[in-house]
Order: C-alpha cells, then structure tokens, then sequence
C-alpha cells in the first residue's frame, strides 16, 4: 500500500508516522510543502506539529500551502487521508473537515497519554477495533477543543462520524474524562464518505511496547485489511 506524508515547516510528527507505517509494510514517500504533484497514493497523511509555527492560528497557513491542492483533489477522488493533531487542524482549515478545533479549556498545553473509546469501527480506519473499545493513546496539543454548529453535530452523530471519543479508563463519557473541553467528549471525525479521518490523539505513538504500548497499531493494520 502507497503512503505520503506532507511534511511541513514546523512538523514534528512526520518521521513518527513514517516509522509507524513502514513498520507496517507502507510504501511510504514524504512529501515536502512546496511540492506540486503527489505521487501515486493510497493514503495521505497530514501529521502533527507545529506547522508555520501555528501563526494566525493553527493550521490556517499550512491550509494554503502548495501541496494541499493536491490532497484537497486526492480526497475528493475518494483517497484515504489521516490527519493527526495538526494534521486535525490543517484539514478543517482546508474544509476536508467541518468544524473547528479551537484552545483547550484550561488555556492550557496538554501532552499526557488518555483514553478514547471507539465509536465507529465499520470503517477502512477502525475495522480492526471492537466497537466501544478503549485506547490508551497520547495527545499533545493547545487546540484540541473539537466544536461545530448544532446542525452538523446531528449530523456526525446520526451518520455515525464520530470516530472516537474522549473516556476514562472504564469507558465513561462525559466531563471529569474530557480533556480539552471538546464538544461532547469528541476526539477525531470522519468526512461524509468517511475517507477522511482527522482525530486529536496521535496513534503513531502507541505502536511499540518498548516506548508506549500497541493501542494505535490497528489503526494503521486497519487500512491495509
């Protein structure tokens, strides 16, 4: 299977999902800013960090870049696209996603490992996960805080969009687990045609037990089934 990473100035991510990806037999090529062609891909990672140093606001400058003409034509043909953390962020800024991620509410940086529940595992990102599993999976991020119109919100929830949400370790929903005050406990999306995932927590991280543990590795074992 054929992956590229966008790489940005400012990512700090790209090799972690580099790693993560070929330990899993990805093809993978990166793929810098400034590019203008994508090569053939299966999926298209855009990754964590700090791209643009988060001037104006997070993603926003990333979101107009070169390359993102490229991802923006590849998704609409139908290509997987994953982003993670700022690569979250990037694709709502670029309108892949709806909604916005916007300061944490404790104003505060957060990076510390969490738990997330599977909500949705009928789709080519989560087959491999039992529905309603729990993950321990790290976030690191100042603007986490998932939010959206009230219209769209029905919509994630009735089109089943939500991927994942925020818990505790026994599962539980609500606001002692929310960690950013994101709308609903919500940790990562879908699109429509759920090609697209964006989601706060950073999988990458959580593939090798010597570092983390393995939570994150179906995520990516989940697009090659």
């Amino acid at each position: 299977m054929n992956s590229s990473v966008i790489v940005f100035p400012g990512s700090n991510c790209d090799r972690d999902i580099a790693v993560a990806l070929e330990k899993l037999q990805f093809k993978n090529k990166m793929i810098w800013h400034k590019e203008t062609k994508l090569p053939k891909s299966d999926l298209i990672v855009v990754p964590g960090g700090f791209s643009y140093g988060d001037y104006l606001r997070s993603g926003a400058i990333a979101g107009k870049s070169l390359i993102i003409n490229e991802v923006i034509k590849a998704a609409n043909e139908g290509c997987l696209v994953l982003g993670i953390c700022n690569g979250f962020q990037i694709l709502t800024e670029t309108g892949l996603l709806r909604g916005a991620l916007l300061r944490n509410k404790n104003l505060k940086f957060i990076n510390k490992d969490i738990n997330i529940k599977v909500i949705n595992n009928d789709t080519k990102f989560s087959n491999k996960y039992k529905k309603n599993q729990i993950l321990r999976i790290n976030i690191a991020h100042n603007e986490g805080n998932y939010f959206t119109n009230p219209d769209h919100l029905k919509e994630l929830t009735n089109e089943n969009l939500i991927a994942f949400k925020y818990c505790n370790k026994n599962g539980d929903v609500n606001k002692d687990s929310n960690p950013n005050g994101s709308l609903e406990n919500i940790a990562g999306i879908f699109n429509s045609k759920k090609n697209i995932l964006g989601m706060m927590p950073h999988p990458e991280r959580m593939v090798d037990n010597l570092i983390s543990n393995t939570d994150g590795i179906n995520l990516f074992s989940s697009l090659l089934n």
